[in-house]
């Protein structure tokens, strides 16, 4: 479980989060959405443990990510939007180890490490440096190592970006395996209205640093008064305006590329 209570950032003068509450539960998918400069990196880093909020709280299965960082980051995957990785290593190497940092038993280790590097279509390259993959084999490898400890929150920021189609729907259906057997609370930040819609059990929408609205899609329909409406549509109905129609057209064109 995900935990947010009171989360406020401030940088100087300006306020990059007012007061967000959020909770994701055991097997759940949140969806977390909004526009570029909306909020949704300086509130993954906080849940990360790699930045501190003004205030409010953060927990991870009960840990307190700023008080007890080593047991709630243990219980805690990371997928960023951008693969950083030890690229003079080959994938074994990298998975063993991360593998060591968590401190896997190493029969189990190598058993776990073959089964994500099959799943994520990398085995036969296992052996081969990072160096020489190209930005989704990297993104897939990245997805390997934040699910090899077998975490009980997951953190995604958007997991996408960089696959093809193929790529794309397996780690969906990755996702949906995690949540649904393996009970992990995943907190998914996207640009794309479409994956949201598609993946996510509940969605909360961030503006200007505030959760404007959450629920899933149904009741998103519900709030905004129009049954058959889809994502993009809810989004202007809550919020009005001509400053969000801008917004909903950044979306769809960050979601396209």
């Amino acid at each position: 479980m995900i935990e947010i209570e009171h989360l406020s950032k401030r940088f100087g003068a300006f306020t990059a989060l007012h007061d967000i509450h959020l909770t994701v539960h055991p097997g759940e998918i949140l969806g977390f959405l909004g526009p570029n400069g909306a909020g949704k990196t300086t509130t993954i880093r906080i849940i990360a443990g790699l930045m501190r909020p003004t205030a409010g709280t953060v927990r991870i299965c009960g840990y307190d990510i700023q008080r007890d960082p080593e047991k709630a980051k243990a219980l805690l995957g990371i997928i960023p939007d951008r693969p950083f990785l030890y690229e003079k290593l080959t994938p074994m190497e990298l998975l063993e180890f991360l593998g060591g940092l968590h401190r896997m038993e190493f029969g189990r280790l190598r058993q776990r490490a073959e089964e994500l590097l099959s799943l994520f279509g990398l085995r036969e390259w296992k052996g081969e440096l990072i160096e020489q993959f190209s930005h989704g084999m990297k993104q897939r490898l990245v997805m390997s190592a934040a699910l090899l400890h077998g975490p009980r929150a997951l953190v995604v920021d958007e997991p996408m970006v960089g696959l093809d189609p193929r790529g794309a729907r397996l780690v969906k259906e990755v996702f949906r395996r995690e949540a649904r057997q393996r009970g992990t609370s995943i907190f998914m930040s996207t640009h794309t209205l479409e994956v949201a819609e598609e993946v996510c059990d509940r969605i909360a929408i961030i503006h200007e640093g505030r959760i404007i609205a959450v629920g899933t899609p149904q009741e998103l329909q519900w709030k905004a008064g129009e049954a058959e409406a889809d994502l993009e549509a809810i989004f202007l109905r809550l919020t009005g305006g001509e400053d969000v129609q801008e917004i909903v057209r950044a979306l769809r064109m960050t979601g396209s590329d």
